[in-house]
């Protein structure tokens, strides 16, 4: 069962993509073999060779638009759970990439000045307002997220929700 995922992080810092990062990035076919831990481990292996290793968790990707194009894999987002993650920042999203990043407890911010932010940068976010706020005072605004996918992904994904939800019915 998935952990509760914070919806906001303070001096998260920033590792940027360009534009129509594909879930072959995210979760190469070769590593598809693998449980998810070691298959992160390969996490845009061919884009940054130095993600998979360096990111720390709480970190936050941004990326151009069309986030997660491609196959519909869950893991492309698992990966990004997996590896810390606490949320990917970008203009647009793959409809399908989308949704199974909810189901899993990943966070997408939509964020249509996401280009601005910046490789290293540090900053702060809170899903709940729609606010990523960087160093220097300056905030972005991103798109209201609904509030049974704010639930979700603080729950650590569809399953763990109704784990979460079962388990209070019994108490109850």
């Amino acid at each position: 069962m998935s952990q509760s995922r914070p919806l906001a992080g303070h001096d998260a810092g920033v590792w940027r993509l360009g534009a129509d990062v594909d879930t072959d990035a995210l979760a190469p076919g070769h590593a598809m073999k693998h449980g998810v831990d070691t298959m992160a481990r390969y996490c845009l292996e061919q884009l940054r060779p130095d993600f998979a290793a360096g990111v720390r968790a709480g970190d936050v990707l941004v990326a151009g638009p069309n986030f997660g194009i491609g196959s519909s894999r869950e893991q492309a987002a698992s990966v990004l759970v997996a590896l810390g993650v606490a949320a990917v920042i970008a203009p647009s999203y793959s409809g399908l990439y989308f949704r199974n990043a909810f189901n899993v407890g990943l966070l997408l911010l939509t964020c249509p000045q996401a280009g601005v932010l910046e490789e290293g940068e540090r900053i702060a976010f809170d899903a709940r307002s729609g606010r990523i706020t960087r160093a220097n005072g300056e905030v972005l605004a991103a798109e209201p997220i609904a509030d049974f996918l704010l639930a979700m992904a603080g729950a650590g994904g569809l399953l763990a929700q109704l784990q979460q939800s079962l388990t209070s019915r019994k108490t109850a």
